[in-house]
């Protein structure tokens, strides 16, 4: 259930060249780091420079199922300042970076100042999805109203609308109104092309949409609902929240149901060949439970390198004495089938009670992975053999979880709902505490410059913690922003969904 009811190949490591640095070594050096240690290895950037604002430009015409609109001027609240060398910082074209969901912005700029807003610009809906920024610096947020922009200092350089959303009155139940683009989109380097899912009314159905981050035009659409073939599922109680992920020639798009967990849904993954998206047969997975078992939290699928995807899964069907259907759970996929996979040894009361695993994105952490959700108990499984039904190497009570975790060396900071933690992943498997944020610091974290930030959600406020002992250096407002809103990191600027646009904060 989800909030309020509820691959990979070798290229990985050339293609996150920060995930890359963070796990370069022995893997026991690495996991023996310590994260000041770690954040204080990163190099030095470039002076980044301002920048003049873009002209807005009008899109190119859309196919059938999406309609042209022309951009509007945004409105600046300061001079923006956030344009840099492009060349000197990696980009962030997916959620928390890279296909790991490390959250970690290794080659940010380091200055040791408080971060100011550097503008704010109203959008023509809630921006659920992590803004993303590509192609040496691109900057691409979507919203609930369908549609897609490209950001250039504090103007809009243009603006895709991909047709009318869905309003709450639509569906079955759910806690968005509209509902429009949810999940976090990707960008498809090879081809270059920014892919985004949207969701459209009569009938309901979600389309993939790969659009050119340079001008906005639509090269390509295709419908990515799950085959009508797989039994107990209906387009309109599925829904798109998690973050798409491009791996090995496929961007793979999570379900799960909506807020309230109504009417047929199952949890399922679907992948489109981004060779041929128009025509080649779609990739896909459904859990093997009756109903439920929602891929749904925000990071959406993890690249484990050389196995495949790793998920995690919602409460599912099965409780009491049923048979176990791999719900409440991690699993490793490839080739469209289950590989391997982690449940606790209690899954059928975590099913019953709504305390599964599904709330938050596994976690690489070198040979491990960790994991926590709805429980308040975190575990820590072999990365190589999950361990199947109560297999952890560890298990610790912790803290209810929601939404992505960031990750430097071996401590992986956790998005806890009483307050984010960080948490050291020794080298035997065991977890150490090693700070506590104050209980209103409960956003999904990320981590760059030498510095962490994480929403208080409810205030609509971002804080700046030092990453060494979880201490606030500074506060910014946001505005109201959706509980599982994560900041994006690159150069020396911090991007900010909100439910009205999109902020700027740069040091």
């Amino acid at each position: 259930m989800h909030e309020g009811g509820c691959h990979f190949t070798l290229v990985y490591m050339t293609r996150y060249p920060p995930y890359l640095a963070m796990l370069s070594g022995a893997t026991a050096a690495v996991l023996a780091v310590p994260v000041i240690a770690s954040l204080a290895a990163v190099p030095a950037a470039a002076t980044p420079h301002s920048a003049a604002p873009a002209a807005v430009r009008t899109t190119a015409t859309a196919p059938a199922t999406t309609t042209a609109t022309t951009a509007t001027t945004a409105t600046t609240a300061t001079t923006a300042t956030t344009a840099t060398t492009a060349t000197a910082y990696a980009d962030w074209p997916t959620y928390h970076g890279n296909g790991a969901r490390s959250g970690y912005a290794i080659t940010a700029k380091r200055d040791n100042v408080q971060p100011t807003q550097a503008w704010s610009i109203p959008l023509d809906g809630a921006v659920y999805a992590q803004p993303i920024i590509v192609n040496h610096g691109i900057r691409i947020v979507a919203t609930e109203n369908n549609s897609v922009y490209r950001l250039q200092g504090n103007s809009v350089v243009w603006r895709r609308n991909l047709g009318a959303p869905v309003p709450r009155s639509a569906l079955p139940c759910g806690n968005i109104d509209p509902s429009g683009i949810t999940g976090t989109p990707a960008y498809d380097a090879a081809h270059n092309t920014v892919i985004v899912v949207s969701v459209l009314n009569s009938p309901i159905r979600h389309i993939a949409t790969g659009l050119d981050p340079a001008t906005g035009a639509v090269k390509w659409s295709r419908n990515v609902d799950v085959p009508s073939s797989v039994p107990g599922i209906s387009p309109t109680a599925m829904q798109q929240r998690g973050a798409l992920l491009v791996a090995s020639g496929r961007v793979y798009i999570p379900y799960g149901g909506l807020a309230g967990d109504c009417s047929s849904y199952r949890g399922s993954v679907v992948g489109l060949d981004l060779t041929s998206p128009t025509s080649a047969a779609l990739w896909n997975f459904t859990v093997p439970t009756s109903r439920e078992g929602g891929i749904w939290t925000p990071p959406g699928p993890v690249e484990e390198p050389g196995a495949g995807l790793l998920v995690a899964v919602g409460n599912g069907a099965t409780a009491g004495t049923g048979t176990y259907d791999y719900t409440d759970s991690v699993l490793e996929l490839a080739g469209q089938h289950i590989t391997d996979s982690f449940s606790p040894s209690n899954w059928r009361n975590d099913n019953a009670a709504d305390l599964d695993l599904g709330s938050q994105g596994p976690t690489i952490v070198g040979n491990y992975v960790f994991i926590a959700g709805k429980s308040g108990t975190a575990y820590v499984l072999n990365k190589a053999k999950l361990g199947g039904i109560g297999g952890q190497v560890s298990a610790m009570s912790l803290c209810k979880s929601f939404g992505g975790t960031a990750v430097v060396g071996s401590t992986v900071f956790v998005p806890c709902s009483d307050g984010v933690r960080a948490v050291r992943i020794n080298s035997n498997g065991t977890m150490t505490v090693q700070w506590h944020a104050a209980s209103n610091i409960n956003g999904t974290p990320t981590v760059g410059g030498g510095r962490l930030f994480a929403l208080d959600y409810q205030a609509g406020v971002l804080h700046v913690l030092d990453p060494a002992t979880g201490k606030t250096l500074w506060t910014m407002n946001t505005g109201p922003v959706n509980r599982f809103a994560a900041p994006a990191i690159y150069s020396n600027a911090v991007y900010v969904g909100t439910l009205a646009g999109v902020k700027a904060f740069v040091w």
